[in-house]
C-alpha cells in the first residue's frame, strides 16, 4: 500500500543545506502494524508528515497503492489526505468546547456529509472505542485514556487506509498506556493498517514490524515475535 524508495528530505537556510531524511527505503502493506522508533531528533516528525501527505517536498519515490504522489494534484493530495489517512496525537488535539460526539463527527463534516448524515457512523465509531455513553460529554469530564479513545474514534470515522498514531500514550501512566496499544492491537486484527511512532520500546511489543530511525536515517529494520 505504502511503498517509500530512496527518500532524501532538505532543509536550507540561508547557504546551509540540513538533510532530514537520508536515503529512506521501506514497504508497509495494508493491514500491518508498523511502529517507527528513534530518539528526539531523529527525524521521525518529518517522515511522518511525508507519509501522511502533509509535505510533498522531499527527493525520492512514495507509491501509495501504487500510484506516485507526485502525480497528485494538490487537491487530490488534500482529498486523500483526508479519506484515507487518520491521525491520532499525543495531546488528544480534541476541541473543548465540542462534546464527544461533535469532536468524532468533524471529518466527515469536513468531507461534505450532513449533520442528520453523520450519526450512526459517530455512534458506531465510539462503540467501537468503549465510549457509546460518553456522547454528549465534552473532552474536559473524561479520563486522558477516555480522551484518546474519543481521538482514535475520529481517526476511524472515515474508515481510512491507515492510521498514524504519533506518541499516542505519551501523556498517559502505564496502565492506560496497556489499555490504548490493546485497543489498536484489536482494531489491527479487524483489519485497520496502523503507523505507530513511538520512542516507548514498551508499546513496541504490540505491532508487527519495527524501524528504527536516526539522525534521519534507516538503522535496522526488526520482525516483532
Amino acid at each position: 500500500m505504502i511503498k517509500l524508495e530512496h527518500i532524501y528530505k532538505y532543509y536550507e537556510t540561508g547557504d546551509t543545506k540540513i538533510n532530514v531524511l537520508k536515503d529512506i527505503n521501506f514497504s508497509i502493506e495494508a493491514g500491518e502494524f508498523v511502529a517507527i522508533m528513534g530518539p528526539s531528533g531523529s527525524g521521525k516528525s518529518t517522515l511522518i508528515n511525508l507519509l501522511g501527505f502533509i509535505d510533498r517536498t522531499f527527493e525520492g519515490h512514495y507509491l501509495f497503492k501504487g500510484r506516485e504522489i507526485d502525480d497528485f494534484k494538490d487537491e487530490e493530495l488534500s482529498e486523500i489526505r483526508n479519506q484515507s489517512v487518520g491521525f491520532v496525537f499525543q495531546n488528544f488535539s480534541l476541541i473543548e468546547n465540542l462534546t464527544v460526539a461533535e469532536n468524532v463527527e468533524l471529518p466527515l463534516l469536513y468531507n461534505g456529509a450532513k449533520h442528520n448524515e453523520t450519526q450512526k457512523k459517530v455512534k458506531q465509531a465510539l462503540t467501537r472505542v468503549g465510549l457509546a455513553d460518553k456522547l454528549d460529554q465534552l473532552p474536559k469530564q473524561l479520563s486522558g485514556g477516555q480522551q484518546q479513545r474519543v481521538a482514535i474514534a475520529r481517526a476511524l470515522i472515515n474508515q481510512p487506509s491507515f492510521i498514524i498514531a504519533d506518541e499516542p500514550t505519551g501523556a498517559l501512566d502505564t496502565h492506560t498506556t496497556d489499555e490504548i496499544m490493546q485497543l489498536f492491537k484489536q482494531l489491527n486484527d479487524e483489519g485497520v493498517t496502523i503507523i505507530l511512532v513511538t520512542h516507548d520500546p514498551e508499546t513496541v511489543i504490540y505491532c508487527d514490524r519495527l524501524l528504527k530511525i536516526r539522525d534521519g536515517q534507516m538503522v535496522e529494520e526488526v520482525l516483532q515475535a
